[in-house]
């Protein structure tokens, strides 16, 4: 395993700024966002100009493009905002392959309007799960066209918020294109923190399997949990990584939630759990 970043984590003016700060500070491989090329992170329209120079510039740095965010509400209680995802997550994965990848990442979703990332109570309808379901089988279907795998990512405010929703889901798919997402941080809530080795092992008994890509933050032990920066929180690191080798996983381990200031000391944390 390798230890990856999300790109955008770096802000600056040009995508070559971006990937020379990712390069400088050690990394060989990035989740990619096309707002790194001055795109929206879903964009209408993606023109050959950036596709070409995002190739060149990752290719140009030896760097690795190990997904490509596609994120957008999946169950949006608005049918509108929810086509609105769809076409334009078509428009991405058209693009994918040419800009070096075959994976894009996704949300489940919530049934708040407020953010695709914030919790609401109609989450464990029935109702819910069929939109995902309707959502999944059209994104499935363009995937197949393209030849790339989808990676969705259990979130305790979406409305797959386990890894036993995760397995069920993919299970219902039937789908090899789609594929886990491994963050476990977001698998905890306050109450589950002290039975954090029965849910990540059970995490992995579960999805182990089915991983395209795993993820490293941190979650606080805090009334709600606030999620960071790998190091300062309790997720347990020695046992995270562990499973993984035990399935089998050896693809990058990518940094997110943090801050440009905080990744050295979260990389060289991440890195030193990687060498033993």
């Amino acid at each position: 395993m390798k230890v990856g970043i999300f790109a955008k984590t770096f802000v600056r003016r040009t995508l070559a700024q971006v990937l020379d700060a990712v390069v400088s500070n050690g990394f060989e491989t990035v989740q990619f966002n096309m707002a790194c090329a001055g795109l929206e992170s879903m964009p209408e329209e993606v023109p050959d100009e950036k596709v070409d120079a995002g190739r060149r510039e990752v290719s140009a740095r030896g760097l690795e493009m190990c997904a490509l965010s596609a994120t957008f509400n999946a169950i949006h209680p608005d049918r509108a905002e929810r086509r609105k995802g769809v076409e334009r997550f078509k428009v991405l994965a058209s693009r994918a392959r040419e800009m070096g990848t075959d994976l894009l990442t996704l949300c489940t979703g919530t049934r708040s309007t407020e953010s695709q990332w914030t919790y609401h109570a109609d989450n464990g309808t029935p109702e819910a799960y069929r939109d995902l379901l309707g959502t999944l089988a059209e994104l499935v279907a363009v995937a197949e066209a393209h030849d790339l795998r989808l990676g969705i990512e259990p979130e305790i405010h979406n409305v797959i918020d386990s890894a036993r929703k995760a397995s069920r889901l993919l299970d219902d798919m039937r789908s090899p294109r789609l594929t886990v997402i491994m963050d476990p941080a977001n698998l905890f809530r306050r109450e589950d923190l002290p039975r954090m080795d029965d849910v990540l092992t059970e995490a992995f008994e579960l999805l182990g399997g089915r991983i395209a890509l795993a993820h490293a933050k941190d979650v606080s032990d805090e009334d709600p949990p606030v999620y960071g920066a790998a190091g300062t929180g309790c997720l347990d690191y020695v046992l995270y990584v562990k499973l993984l080798r035990d399935a089998g996983y050896d693809g990058p381990l990518v940094l997110h939630s943090l801050s440009e200031e905080q990744v050295p000391t979260s990389a060289a944390y991440v890195r030193s759990f990687l060498e033993v």
